[in-house]
């Protein structure tokens, strides 16, 4: 039960006001550099997409930010269009245990999300979402509405932090472990968030995208 304290004080957070100021201005200049830089990959996707299925390119999901606020996330669409409707026919073959849905052979995504998903390329689009200020390249990753739904006080921590692109539990564990262990990464990167922290984190990701880690 010890595991079950709250750890972090969210007024400390708060009061770190130049390392939040400095992210901030680097989420504003990263992601702008990258939107600029990756078009062209991002338009290959695009018309990848396309090809296989003549649905919507992107997919909007309400998630969870930082303080319970919600916001629409953006992605590369990776599954078929009616993937949301499948999922609680899908939910008893759950692969994690926790307030998270995760399914290594989930039959609803496609032949090109399965490669963007492997890659994190799917996530690409959400360096609009960073621009916007809904999230920040590096921090938890944002959950669901249905997922906050189940957490305990230990895990609503989680929300003390804006939501990131990429993270601790991302760029190392990835879906090697389960939801408590992802919980106690994503902590773990609250308590001891830095700007160099940051950096390594990034790089770490961009290394995934060459060399996945168990993406799925």
């Amino acid at each position: 039960m010890a595991e079950q304290r709250i750890l972090i004080n969210p007024q400390k957070i708060k009061s770190r006001k130049g390392y939040h100021f400095v992210k901030r201005t680097l989420d504003i200049v990263l992601s702008s550099i990258g939107l600029i830089c990756l078009s062209p990959l991002m338009a290959v996707i695009a018309y990848k997409i396309k090809r296989e299925d003549q649905g919507p390119v992107f997919y909007k999901q309400v998630r969870v930010g930082k303080n319970g606020r919600q916001f629409e996330m953006y992605k590369f669409r990776s599954m078929i269009i009616n993937a949301d409707q499948l999922l609680d026919k899908l939910k008893g073959q759950n692969e994690v245990e926790g307030a998270m849905f995760k399914m290594k052979h989930d039959p609803r995504i496609t032949n090109i999300g399965h490669y963007l998903r492997e890659h994190s390329l799917d996530e690409l689009p959400q360096l609009v979402n960073v621009l916007k200020g809904d999230m920040s390249l590096v921090g938890p990753r944002p959950p669901l509405p249905s997922e906050v739904e189940q957490y305990t006080d230990y895990d609503r921590q989680r929300l003390y932090a804006i939501p990131g692109c990429t993270g601790l539990w991302q760029a190392t564990k990835r879906n090697d472990v389960g939801f408590d262990d992802m919980v106690k990464l994503d902590l773990e990167y609250i308590r001891h968030a830095s700007l160099s922290y940051d950096l390594w984190i990034i790089w770490k990701t961009v290394i995934i995208i060459f060399k996945p880690n168990g993406s799925y």
